[in-house]
Parts: C-alpha cells; sequence; structure tokens
C-alpha cells in the first residue's frame, strides 16, 4: 500500500523526525533488495564481457549453445531447490537421486523393451517413471521432515549415502548401460534441437517459466514464502504447514526426476559417479540467484541467472589456462561461502 504523505506541520517535531527515519529505513531496505536482485545478472554480463576478451571463442553461438545445455540439468533442480530454500529447508541427496532413478530408468527400458515388443513405448514409459521416482523419494523426504519432525540436513544427508549406495549394489560396482538400439532412440531427448536451440534448453525454459508462476502467483507459492520467513507464525494464520513442505519436496523430486530423463540420454548410462556434487551445483545456483540462505525471500529468475552463471565460470576455465578445470568445484564451494557470508544480515 502506498504510503499516505506526511504533513509535518501537523505532526509534533519528535514523531515527524520519526516518520522520516522510518520512511528512510524503508527505502533503503528496497534498495538492499533491488541491489540483491540485479546483481547476479550484473554478475553475469561482467564474467560474459571478460570471459569473451580472455577468449573469443566464448560468444561463438555453439559454445552459448553448449552452456545452456550443460545449465539446463543444474537449473532444472535448481528450479526446485529455490523452493525448497525459501522454505526453509535444504536437500543434499539430489544428485545420489538422480544417479540411482538414472539406474532404475536403464534397467526398466531394458527388460520392458523385449516385454512390451515396443522399444518407442518402454522409452516413454521409462521416461515418466523417471518423473514418479522423483516425487516419490521427494515426498518421503518432505514426509520425514514435516511428520517425522527430522531436520531437513538430517534427512536429506541420509538420504544422499541410500541412493548412492543402491545404484552402486544394482551396478555391481560398475555401470549400467543403455542398450545401443534403445540409446539410439531415446537419444534425440538430449541432442536433438527445435529452431536451432537444443531440447533441454527449452524444457528448462518451461520448468522455469511454470516455476516462477507458481512461485509468484499461486497461494501455495505464498504459503512457501511464509513458512521460510516464520514458520511460527506462518501455523498462526492457519497455513497447512506440513502440507506445504511435503509439496515443496515432492516439487524438488519432480525436478530431479525431469533433469534426469533429459540426462540419461547424453551417456546411455549410470555409474557411482553420475550425479557427483549436483547437490552442490543447485545449492550454488539458489544462493548465487539472491535466495536467503535462510529462507523467506528468492525468485526464480535469480536462480536461473546463478545456474548460468556458474556455467559460464566452467566453460570460462575449460577455455582458458587462469586455473585448473579440476578446481571448478573449489570455485563453486568459495562462491556459496562468500555469498552467504553477504547475506549474514539479511532475513
Amino acid at each position: 500500500m502506498p504510503q499516505e504523505p506526511i504533513d509535518a506541520a501537523a505532526l509534533p517535531a519528535d514523531e515527524a523526525r520519526q516518520q522520516a527515519t522510518a520512511l528512510r529505513s524503508e527505502a533503503r531496505a528496497r534498495y538492499i533488495e533491488r541491489l540483491y536482485s540485479l546483481g547476479p545478472v550484473v554478475g553475469l554480463v561482467l564474467l560474459c564481457l571478460a570471459a569473451t576478451a580472455l577468449n573469443s571463442d566464448f560468444a561463438t553461438l555453439d559454445n552459448v549453445m553448449n552452456v545452456l545445455t550443460r545449465t539446463a540439468f543444474i537449473g532444472i533442480i535448481a528450479v526446485g531447490m529455490c523452493f525448497v530454500i525459501i522454505s526453509g529447508g535444504i536437500d543434499l541427496s539430489v544428485g545420489s537421486m538422480a544417479a540411482l532413478i538414472a539406474g532404475a530408468v536403464i534397467l526398466f527400458i531394458n527388460a520392458a523393451s523385449p516385454a512390451l515388443g515396443s522399444p518407442l513405448l518402454a522409452v516413454l514409459l521409462g521416461a515418466a517413471l523417471a518423473v514418479v521416482l522423483g516425487a516419490v523419494f521427494g515426498t518421503a523426504h518432505g514426509l520425514l521432515v514435516a511428520k517425522g519432525r527430522i531436520e531437513p540436513f538430517i534427512v536429506t544427508l541420509g538420504a544422499l549415502g541410500i541412493y548412492r549406495a543402491y545404484l552402486t549394489y544394482f551396478a555391481d560396482g560398475g555401470a549400467l548401460t543403455l542398450d545401443n538400439d534403445l540409446a539410439d532412440l531415446y537419444s534425440p531427448v538430449y541432442y536433438a534441437s527445435w529452431l536451432g536451440v537444443p531440447v533441454p534448453v527449452w524444457v528448462f525454459l518451461a520448468v522455469a517459466l511454470v516455476g516462477a508462476l507458481i512461485l509468484n502467483r499461486t497461494a501455495y507459492g505464498r504459503y512457501v514464502q511464509a513458512i521460510g520467513s516464520n514458520e511460527q507464525v506462518a501455523r498462526y494464520a492457519a497455513v497447512d504447514v506440513d502440507r506445504v513442505k511435503i509439496l515443496t519436496y515432492m516439487l524438488l523430486g519432480v525436478c530431479v526426476g525431469i533433469a534426469t530423463l533429459l540426462y540419461v540420454p547424453r551417456l546411455g548410462s549410470a555409474s557411482p559417479t553420475t550425479g557427483l556434487l549436483w547437490e552442490l551445483e543447485a545449492i550454488a545456483a539458489v544462493i548465487v540467484g539472491g535466495t536467503a540462505l535462510r529462507g523467506g525471500a528468492g525468485t526464480i529468475t535469480g536462480t536461473v541467472v546463478g545456474a548460468i552463471l556458474l556455467s559460464v565460470i566452467s566453460n570460462v576455465l575449460n577455455l582458458t589456462s587462469i586455473i585448473s578445470v579440476y578446481l571448478n568445484a573449489a570455485v563453486q564451494g568459495f562462491v556459496i561461502i562468500v555469498v552467504a557470508f553477504l547475506q549474514r544480515g539479511r532475513r
């Protein structure tokens, strides 16, 4: 609501000063929030300019599409992670979850193709299975957090070990590989393009748009932000906090399933190293994008920019010799720590 104009002459001097101070504080808070929202965009622009100056190949269309395609997997997961972090939670298991889902999808498609007599149907059902498994795993996390009253950190840390251990068991310590004919049938999901833009980029865009719509235009999105700001107040306001938390983790699981069904045809295999450190990249993308680490505030747009920014950093390390490409995870870790430090006083 716009502030009513203040008639300083009609107010006692002390009250007028208090009103003026309050208005200045409110304006300063809005300015700081605006800086937080613009920071990732400005950083991305400056990084792209520096990357182009260091290596002209960076600005080529092929490289840009490569960066966006590689961003798609983490970006889709980061959209779901944004909801979880805004609600005041965290999920450390997304990389291991993606690995187990990828392995399960490969096993299912390999077995279903001869059983159904239709490789295409097997691939379609396998893609659907990825989303269903993601939703089931996410719902399990939400139930343990909301109904079991276990800290999200503990739940998802335990799940991280469970998912990767089961994949290693199913793969017998090696790799699960999609049969050649099935891999060729599935490959367009990753390698095909539409209007010159790779399919994963289109899916990433669609997920981001739907995520932004849900967060900003629905009651559920407002509840997520309210819970992250103050869970107790949200309960007093008759918000079904447990239900919202369960839906939030389920949404993240669905995003992991979508990212995985796009990832499987890239290599056509799943191993104990699949999805390694994806949780670090997803969390980094959300935090770099301006979402408050303590919850309560964040945007999908910022998350998308953060995911692209991290991919650009990785791409720059590949194109230049500033530092070793093997230090990419270290760079992301430093970024999380620095941004968290800068957010110390933010709620």
